[in-house]
């Protein structure tokens, strides 16, 4: 005789959770250059990158590699950008699965944020052992507030996509503008250029984007001599908490209007 097999709400949350993640793996490497693209692309971009600011200043930048200056910027710039974009909208890629009463868009939300936070690691390991056969000095002087930076931009990265795909429930056409919108961030979160290269005078204008902060506050946990300036980790662990506070409030209120719509 066949036993039935009884689990709590918070089992079927995580099995929940899991059949998503699942889905995520099958839906984002199901074309021919699978996962390598996700490594190819910030890859390029590094390289290219480290060419032309190698040409300005050499082969250091600020007291460390150029390439690893560039590695951090890239890395952390596409993890927040390409996390906030996955999950703003994850919501809409995973609508038809809300009809059932198990699944829950902060169940959606939460397996695509595993997924790109696991893609991400996976690339910073490759680029760590692609930087040990390239002879470059590789350093974590204080990895604690390294691994914290990382984790603390996805989580507002995450945050500000759910609040996005709020919007976006309501207001369909909110996507195109998301776009035009987030993409100045590559161009004033610190990638090619430090706070350091700009006077005094410039730095309140761009150090309250926390994604500048987490890219000079790691270049700064990796090498001790990197003198990063007007960065603050409470300010980055400030807007962390802020953000999983909004988001969990906007969701909170819109998110059984959002999926009846």
């Amino acid at each position: 005789m066949a036993s039935i097999l009884k689990r709590n709400k918070l089992q079927v949350w995580r099995d929940v959770i899991f059949a998503l993640f699942i889905r995520e793996i099958r839906t984002g490497f199901n074309d021919k250059f699978g996962i390598s693209w996700a490594i190819i692309n910030p890859l390029s971009f590094i390289f290219a990158l480290s060419y032309i600011r190698g040409l300005i200043e050499g082969g250091e930048t600020h007291g460390m590699p150029t390439f690893v200056f560039m590695v951090h910027g890239m890395v952390l710039v596409q993890l927040f950008l390409t996390l906030m974009e996955s999950t703003s909208t994850s919501l809409n890629k995973n609508k038809s699965l809300f009809a059932f009463r198990q699944v829950q868009p902060i169940s959606a939300y939460l397996a695509t944020a595993l997924f790109e936070i696991l893609v991400k690691l996976f690339v910073v390991f490759v680029l760590i052992v692609l930087m040990y056969f390239l002879n470059i000095d590789i350093r974590g002087d204080n990895l604690l507030i390294l691994i914290s930076c990382f984790f603390l931009l996805a989580v507002i990265a995450c945050s500000v996509g759910i609040v996005f795909s709020m919007i976006q429930g309501f207001i369909p056409e909110f996507g195109r503008i998301r776009t035009v919108f987030t993409r100045p961030l590559f161009f004033i979160s610190a990638v090619f250029f430090s706070l350091q290269d700009f006077g005094p005078e410039v730095w309140p204008y761009l150090n309250w984007n926390p994604i500048l902060q987490a890219i000079e506050l790691s270049r700064q946990a990796a090498y001790s001599n990197y003198g990063a300036v007007a960065v603050s980790f409470k300010y980055l662990c400030a807007m962390a908490v802020l953000s999983v506070f909004v988001a969990l409030s906007v969701y909170t209120i819109s998110w059984k209007q959002v999926i009846s719509r």
